[in-house]
């Protein structure tokens, strides 16, 4: 393994379980002289929700996007259910059962819930080149009710809806296009603790059904804790963590981010002369 600069403790050596849907092994990728990863290793098992911590700039969202198909990686490589897996796009990831939930949720505002829902992937009357709006309006309201979303008007815009009631959208989404690998970014960024509450609830339902897999990428470790059945930590562009929820802690996490600090402070210290 390349030299990452994290002390030798917190290295975490590549991991596979026979049950898993999705492997990263040794990816890197570098942006001109900054690298965001080093040498990541990673895996998915089916049904589990890994949270993905690490400060800003740790490489967690660089992470995401090559998972999903929005960027390629320098090196290594990635299987998907067992298979090599190199996303061209994020429509080709799509279309392999791997779809995200970004940050700013890819909503349009002037269009309804049930429009939204259908996103790029409209229905469409044949022969006649028109929207099927009574079918896909009767489907989404299918769909909510099964993920236990509860929006009772689908023709009004997205915009009039509740910060949490716009992540519940984007989320079921992604559920209802029938992906079985979500990937999450920030899905609790700006949201009070209500609706916070509202979007952790259907995460664990999500859980419950065992119908997809799901990476989160989260910055409260008490969330971690809560709605993760494992958690991954970043720093310096290696996975330095990898434990199941129900093995750390909140004092344990914050311990080992506190320490990197204090490692990378000193570094820069002694740099610096």
């Amino acid at each position: 393994m390349a030299d990452t600069g994290i002390t030798g403790e917190h290295i975490v050596a590549p991991t596979a379980a026979a049950d898993d849907v999705l492997r990263v092994e040794h990816v890197n990728k570098r942006f001109g002289p900054v690298t965001a990863l080093r040498d990541i290793n990673m895996h998915l098992r089916k049904g589990e929700v890994l949270g993905l911590l690490g400060d800003n700039g740790a490489g967690k969202s660089t992470l995401m996007k090559i998972i999903c198909g929005f960027q390629k990686p320098d090196g290594g490589q990635m299987f998907l259910r067992g298979e090599p897996y190199e996303p061209r796009s994020v429509d080709h990831s799509r279309a392999l059962g791997i779809d995200t939930v970004y940050q700013d949720l890819a909503l349009v505002d002037e269009l309804s819930v049930f429009h939204n829902m259908f996103l790029r992937r409209e229905k469409i009357h044949s022969p006649l080149p028109f929207l099927a709006n009574r079918i896909m309006r009767n489907e989404v309201r299918e769909a909510l009710d099964d993920i236990g979303v509860n929006i009772p008007r689908l023709n009004v815009p997205v915009a009039r809806l509740s910060g949490g009631q716009r992540q519940a959208i984007a989320v079921a989404r992604t559920v209802h296009s029938e992906a079985d690998i979500l990937l999450l970014d920030e899905p609790l960024a700006a949201m009070g603790a209500k609706e916070g509450a509202f979007i952790l609830d259907l995460i664990g339902r999500l859980k419950e059904e065992g119908r997809v897999s799901m990476i989160m990428v989260l910055h409260n470790y008490v969330h971690v804790l809560t709605a993760c059945d494992r958690v991954c930590l970043i720093q310096d562009g290696v996975i330095s963590l990898d434990k199941p929820t129900s093995e750390t802690s909140v004092e344990e996490l914050t311990e080992i981010v506190v320490d990197e600090y204090r490692r990378a402070r000193r570094a820069a210290q002694a740099a610096g002369g």
